[in-house]
């Protein structure tokens, strides 16, 4: 008689060990965003806008406090800080120096982004986002939402849940939880840049576009990890790593999967050749979800890329360096040269975001994984404290861009800034302040961004590529001073631009960037010193 098996004969299953406390803050982002989602099902219509700004405020200034405890309490490995936290999660999510402060700066934009989003006063007390976004542009049950002051105040979850998205992004450990994070910061961004309230079908056009692209670049990005998978046979990255540097495996599968994830990372950041979804997404989308993808999408992007290569692929690094000092090399020389004919400030700035993604490119082919001291900048803290920078400037920048205004709403059109100078000096002063940065001029932030890729780049070896990013530095200058002489130094087209008085929210967002930028270049050691202390990926 066939023996039957019970129960009692099977191994008994274990509950999973999830550390809680490290994982406060994407607990926070999460819950509040759940709970908004609450809120617009049960929560008065009159006042649910105002419901959903606090929600998302204060639970992104609560995940930001618990975030600063959960770096202060990370383990130091060594007195060089070579590693600082653990892996979390039953393996899946990597808490260390690099993935707390990546969230830290997340938050800190998410939280910036928050205030441009709740901005009413622009469009006559309604908010950049269209009241129903099932009508039809132009049609009566349009005009008869705004006559209603209908508004789409799910943005907030859905940014909330794009942030947790970037925030687990940032922090996988194993493959499938980068892509699922992927996805979670990307479907809720898909769908805020169809949202417009203005130029909404040039803003459903970018929705599309960035859908079908980010669709497509995911796929390459899932047939790299089941690629990765069938070589290492696990989607632990320490596992990969094993395997690599074993190299017990199918060689081609092992440069195939390395390719195909470099693919739907690389289209991410909005490095060359997988850019071109960039410039019409930021001009198409509304330019709150604009700032929050410049800055958020780009910095977890980055991330997620240090710690594929650095984690995962490290010891294949002479297979993979050249081809990514390649696309860096290319993406600044596009970005810079395609910028200088744009005659659109979103597309310029977008192209501009393409160039960066070149120079951080530099300090990531640089210093690799880099003996993280104290004392040494790497890689990493490089790209870090270059993340911060960027971010917060470029939030900036598109604030501004919210206030320059027509009848027909925002004028992005060069031409319309001509003489804003002297229509609000304020202004364009804090516009040309972000340009200056861009540009890498001493006393602003970007300049010790672009010193920190550059020195990184410098102590790997890449004398030469530091030489290129230089001179593509130069280039790019051109067309940011050309915005500044035509703010300060070109007369006016008829009546001039028109600016928009902000409520305090978009102005609190502008002299919080303008602050940071000036901070970040003038007293930039805590920031870098944190970058630096920050250490390396915990494997």
């Amino acid at each position: 008689m066939r023996n039957l098996i019970t129960a009692t004969d099977l191994p008994p299953i274990s509950s999973p060990d999830i550390e809680y406390a490290l994982l406060g803050p994407l607990f926070i982002i999460a819950g509040t965003a759940v709970l908004g989602v609450l809120v617009e099902s049960f929560w008065p219509r009159a006042s649910r806008f105002r419901t959903q700004v606090v929600l998302a405020v204060v639970g992104i200034v609560a995940a930001l406090a618990d975030t600063v405890w959960v770096y202060t309490d990370l383990d130091t490995v060594d007195a060089d800080l070579v590693a600082r936290g653990k892996i979390a999660a039953e393996g899946a999510l990597s808490i260390d120096g690099p993935g707390v402060f990546a969230w830290g700066i997340l938050l800190v934009f998410g939280l910036l982004s928050m205030l441009l989003f709740a901005e009413r006063r622009l469009e006559g007390g309604l908010s950049a986002f269209t009241g129903r976004a099932a009508d039809a542009p132009g049609s009566a049950a349009e005009a008869e939402a705004v006559k209603l002051k209908v508004e789409h105040t799910e943005v907030f979850p859905l940014a909330l849940f794009a942030l947790v998205g970037m925030m687990l992004f940032a922090t996988s450990n194993d493959l499938l939880t980068m892509f699922v994070a992927l996805e979670v910061l990307s479907l809720p961004l898909y769908l805020l840049c169809g949202l417009a309230r203005r130029r909404r079908l040039l803003s459903q056009e970018a929705a599309l576009k960035y859908f079908l692209l980010g669709a497509f670049s995911s796929v390459f990005f899932l047939y790299g990890i089941a690629l990765a998978y069938g070589y290492a046979g696990s989607f632990d990255l320490s596992a990969i790593d094993t395997a690599v540097s074993a190299r017990d495996g199918d060689e081609n599968m092992l440069l195939a999967a390395t390719a195909l994830i470099a693919v739907g990372l690389l289209f991410k950041i909005g490095a060359a050749p997988f850019h071109t979804w960039t410039p019409d997404v930021y001009q198409g989308a509304p330019t709150p979800v604009t700032a929050f993808m410049a800055a958020g999408t780009k910095a977890a992007a980055f991330l997620a890329l240090l710690r594929v290569f650095f984690v995962a692929f490290g010891g294949s690094q002479w297979d993979w360096r050249p081809t990514i000092v390649a696309i860096a090399i290319i993406t600044m020389f596009l970005g810079a040269v395609v910028s200088i004919s744009q005659t659109d400030v979103k597309r310029m700035l977008a192209y501009s975001s393409i160039a960066h993604a070149g120079f951080l490119l530099v300090g990531f082919v640089g210093a690799y994984a880099g003996v993280a001291s104290s004392d040494r900048i790497t890689s990493v803290s490089s790209v870090l404290f270059y993340l911060a920078v960027y971010g917060v400037s470029s939030i900036g920048a598109f604030a501004v861009v919210t206030l320059v205004r027509d009848s027909g709403g925002e004028t992005t059109h060069l031409s319309k800034w001509a003489g804003l100078g002297r229509t609000s000096p304020w202004l364009a002063g804090s516009f040309a302040l972000f340009m200056l940065s861009f540009a890498g001029i001493p006393l602003t932030g970007g300049f010790i961004g672009k010193w920190a890729v550059f020195s990184a780049a410098y102590a790997g070896g890449f004398w030469w590529l530091v030489v290129i990013g230089v001179l593509v530095s130069a280039l790019a200058a051109y067309f940011y001073v050309r915005v500044i002489v035509l703010m300060f130094f070109t007369d006016p087209v008829g009546d001039g631009p028109t600016v928009a008085v902000p409520s305090a929210l978009t102005s609190a967002v502008i002299i919080v960037a303008t602050v940071a930028t000036v901070g970040l270049g003038i007293i930039p050691g805590p920031v870098l010193d944190l970058a630096q202390h920050a250490g390396a990926f915990v494997r």
